[in-house]
């Protein structure tokens, strides 16, 4: 049966995928890898594919499916948990059981899609946390050495939305098939460790409108459990939690940032603008609410092209209504960045990888 990208992302759009990998095992991956870098054969390499848009035309190289999987668990006489985990485990299922096991500090980060391996190169966030605050190392294979490697928490350079994963590229492969971008991630995530506290009460709620959902102050505690389900209620309202019978949910999620930019800007702006303060002279903005402002309601499609709309419940996410292709979801995006630019002087960055016609998408 032939695969295509449409068949291994949340957004359900790409093209035809002529070789297919789906290594098991951490060598494996490797393997995969490694031999197609010494044959000169671009590779995409895919895990739930949530946070990714591939291009309609077929891929001209191979698509690696990390499947790696496995979970290891020790504790220490402090009451903590160090959690190995392989590239290729579901991260909702992770989730899932360090509910029952009773891991602090991922509780909020409930609903996400997506494979674990996929987690520390893009820093997953959401409703005050972040996975960099759990992890203690990640191992990964050196596309330009050849070497495996293991980094410190400390070494990986977490930031918004960011790592020094998704930043690293492999400079060789800079001029190769630009419907490929992502082929030149020069380091590929192996497995993931995390560094757990233990109890059944959750980290302290730092998010507001989650400690108005679960009726506390923020800074107070609660049980896990209870985090995850006022997380998973707010995701579904969003349509941010997978159902393939809701085309709200057919997206890659938020597909903006919240832009980070000079306090100057701030005069472009109304008094009422949400904004986060982050030190040295900028501001972090609300992506959705500049959405918003500028014209772009729940809902919006380009006149002609209904395929590819706004999510009804959430403007931060462009869905597949049914039929859409990428060209659809791109020229959505690209309409929405223009527009934002156009009335607030800021440029909105993509949140997922797009494989395909990213120059026209970043600045």
């Amino acid at each position: 049966m032939q695969s295509s990208m449409a068949d291994l992302t949340t957004l359900h759009v790409g093209g035809r995928i002529d070789t297919l990998l789906r290594p098991e095992s951490r060598s494996e991956l490797i393997d995969a890898v490694r031999s197609c870098d010494q044959r000169g054969i671009p590779i995409v390499i895919v895990g739930g594919g949530s946070n990714t848009v591939a291009a309609d035309e077929p891929v001209s190289g191979t698509v690696i499916h990390v499947a790696n999987q496995g979970i290891t668990v020790s504790s220490d006489s402090c009451g903590g948990a160090w959690v190995e985990v392989g590239a290729g485990e579901s991260w909702e299922s992770l989730v899932q059981r360090a509910i029952v096991e009773e891991w602090v500090g991922i509780e909020a980060l409930s609903g996400i899609p997506g494979y674990v391996g996929a987690t520390p190169m893009q820093n997953v966030g959401a409703y005050g946390q972040e996975v960099a605050e759990v992890i203690a190392r990640v191992e990964t294979y050196d596309r330009v050495t050849g070497d495996l490697r293991t980094w410190a928490a400390g070494e990986c350079e977490f930031g918004y939305r960011s790592s020094l994963f998704k930043r690293s590229q492999v400079e060789s492969l800079r001029a190769t098939d630009p419907l490929i971008s992502q082929s030149r991630l020069r380091y590929v995530v192996l497995s993931v460790a995390f560094q757990f506290t233990t109890g059944n009460l959750g980290a302290p709620v730092t998010y507001g409108p989650l400690a108005k959902a679960l009726g506390v102050d923020v800074g107070e505690r609660v049980p896990s459990r209870w985090v995850r389900e006022a997380v998973l209620e707010l995701r579904r309202s969003k349509g941010m939690v997978l159902d393939s019978s809701d085309h709200d949910t057919w997206s890659v999620g938020s597909f903006f940032v919240n832009p980070i930019v000079p306090v100057h800007l701030l005069s472009n702006l109304t008094a009422d603008a949400p904004r986060w303060e982050t030190g040295a002279d900028a501001v972090k903005l609300s992506a959705a609410w500049l959405v918003e402002q500028a014209g772009f309601t729940r809902g919006f499609c380009l006149t002609g092209r209904p395929q590819a709309a706004l999510s009804t419940k959430h403007t931060l996410a462009i869905t597949n209504r049914g039929g859409a292709t990428a060209a659809d979801v791109l020229t959505l995006a690209e309409a929405i960045q223009t527009g934002v630019w156009q009335q607030f002087g800021v440029w909105l960055t993509p949140e997922p990888a797009v494989l395909g016609r990213s120059d026209q998408l970043t600045r």
